[in-house]
């Protein structure tokens, strides 16, 4: 093969100073030398052309590795395989080399005689069978030493539990435990573990290398495979040390960031129980003030160490943190309006967790209040989530606030006819307020007549409780008593619509108007009832 074309003329234009482009000639993962190139002829090409040259020159038989000569061509000198033309060496290859031109060619020519053989020598079946008997071999073994290994470091594992586990304590700082003993030795078995995978990595690599190294077609890659690891673990190194101020400044403001939550938790914490009392400062506001100091502390944090992080002045580190600013911007117009939302209506106290309240048609127990939404459970066991934004523009009816202090008034109306005396209506009510079980009885029952109906006059007994949760079964109580007085008394509640009234007036006689039970009550004068402000 004549590569009279490819090994163009080289002429060299820079001075000797300047760094000239050089590039290896590589046969069968071998570096035999390296030559330089011009732009017009890139080392890179040329090198691989003389590669190429090579080994077709190791699979002709016919040319013998001895028969290679040099030859003198004005200002290079070639280098010939029984005539054939392999590739010539310049004046200014032997610039760079420091040596002169003819000693640097009988170099190369003796480099590519051992290429040669070692290229056929390499292929010999022979060679090839010991080649795959040895990779087999390094296969069993690399099983051997990792099964091997395994076993060793579970045992390991096993026996320094037994022994150590129990003397690992929770790291606390003044009752105030930092890191759990589980947390302590669930790190050390991690440490285990990665230095465990760590050595299968570099079995698997020198296992590969090896293998790969046996055959000819594979050398290449594996004598790069230490390369492949070693680089970026260097790079890695470099970086760190380049890069270890700065880190160094974020693990210390991590630390100093967590040691302030704990302390900030463990204050609120105590503020929550009652050891410790701020002035105007309501304890149920303990725990979503934590949060809200805590997500400003670690905004402050993330802001500060913005600078130091490795890369944040890149131009992609700038891009992405536009990318995630805009979308958040975009995003989270209504996120931010229902945790503005949640932290007014904790100050506020509107509800608190456990109050029965009426939201937007909903009634339910308060079971979480969170940043975003509220959580109810209705009277059907259903889960209602509210987001707190609807709740500040929405009314709520609050059933648990005056519960405990003044009571909570149920009430309920009846519509009774005009032919029944009005005390003794009063009085049945009473009547039936007083039989159900879990209402009040200080202050006691009262009634209001609250409209005089065509048909009808509109009677509401009033009642007080102090269990919201039990609102509905009390109703249900109260209905059933009123159902029972009005029916012993013989008094009709509902009065159905008429279209005339008899010759004579409907109207109650005087001596009516105290009837059963109203008698009962003119008897015994009920306590004075505080008036409600």
């Amino acid at each position: 093969m004549d590569v009279v074309g490819q090994d163009a003329p080289v002429q060299s234009a820079e001075p000797e100073t300047a760094a000239v482009e050089r590039a290896p000639v590589i046969v069968d993962g071998e570096v035999l030398f390296s030559v330089r190139g011009v732009t017009a002829f890139p080392a890179e090409r040329r090198a691989e052309a003389i590669a190429d040259e090579i080994r077709a020159l190791a699979r002709d038989p016919a040319i013998q590795a001895s028969s290679l000569t040099l030859v003198d061509a004005g200002a290079a000198t070639w280098i010939l395989a029984n005539g054939r033309r392999v590739f010539r060496v310049h004046d200014e290859d032997a610039v760079l080399e420091a040596i002169d031109r003819h000693t640097l060619a009988e170099t190369h020519r003796l480099r590519i005689i051992e290429a040669i053989a070692a290229y056929r020598e390499a292929r010999q079946p022979a060679r090839l069978w010991r080649s795959g008997f040895n990779a087999l071999v390094a296969t069993l073994l690399l099983l051997v030493a990792a099964y091997a290994g395994r076993r060793v470091v579970s045992g390991l594992q096993a026996r320094w539990e037994r022994r150590y586990a129990e003397r690992i304590r929770d790291v606390a700082v003044h009752k105030l435990k930092v890191v759990s003993a589980e947390q302590v030795w669930r790190t050390l078995s991690s440490l285990i573990s990665f230095a465990w995978g760590g050595a299968v990595i570099l079995m698997l690599v020198f296992y590969l290398r090896y293998v790969l190294s046996l055959f000819p077609w594979t050398r290449t890659a594996g004598y790069r495979m230490v390369t492949l690891v070693i680089d970026p673990v260097r790079s890695l190194g470099l970086g760190f040390i380049n890069t270890f101020p700065n880190l160094l400044f974020l693990a210390i403001l991590f630390l100093i960031t967590r040691a302030a939550v704990k302390l900030l938790r463990l204050f609120f914490e105590n503020v929550a129980t009652g050891s410790v009392r701020l002035r105007n400062f309501e304890p149920e506001w303990a725990e979503p003030t934590f949060k809200l100091v805590r997500l400003l502390l670690i905004a402050f944090a993330v802001v500060v160490a913005y600078p130091y992080v490795p890369g944040s002045q890149t131009d992609a580190f700038k891009g992405i943190s536009l990318f995630v600013g805009i979308v958040f911007s975009l995003g989270s117009t209504s996120l931010i309006g229902n945790i503005i939302s949640g932290v007014g209506m904790t100050y506020r106290r509107t509800f608190r967790t456990g109050d029965i309240v009426k939201i937007g048609g909903h009634l339910g127990e308060v079971k979480a209040m969170r940043l975003l939404v509220t959580h109810l459970r209705t009277p059907k066991n259903e889960e209602v989530i509210v987001p707190n934004a609807s709740i500040v523009s929405d009314l709520v009816v609050n059933y648990s606030s005056m519960a405990k202090d003044r009571g909570l008034i149920l009430h309920t109306t009846v519509d009774i006819g005009y032919d029944t005396p009005w005390r003794q209506v009063e009085a049945m009510l009473v009547e039936a307020a007083t039989r159900t079980a879990g209402l009040l009885r200080d202050p006691p029952p009262f009634v209001h007549q609250i409209g005089l109906g065509v048909f009808a006059v509109t009677y509401e007994i009033n009642v007080f409780c102090d269990a919201p949760l039990r609102m509905r079964e009390l109703y249900a109580a109260l209905h059933r008593n009123v159902l029972d007085v009005f029916n012993e008394s013989g008094v009709q509640i509902m009065t159905p619509a008429y279209e005339g009234d008899p010759d004579e007036p409907k109207v109650v006689p005087k001596d009516k108007w105290f009837g059963t039970p109203a008698a009962d009550a003119l008897r015994t004068p009920p306590a004075p009832r505080s008036v409600q402000k």
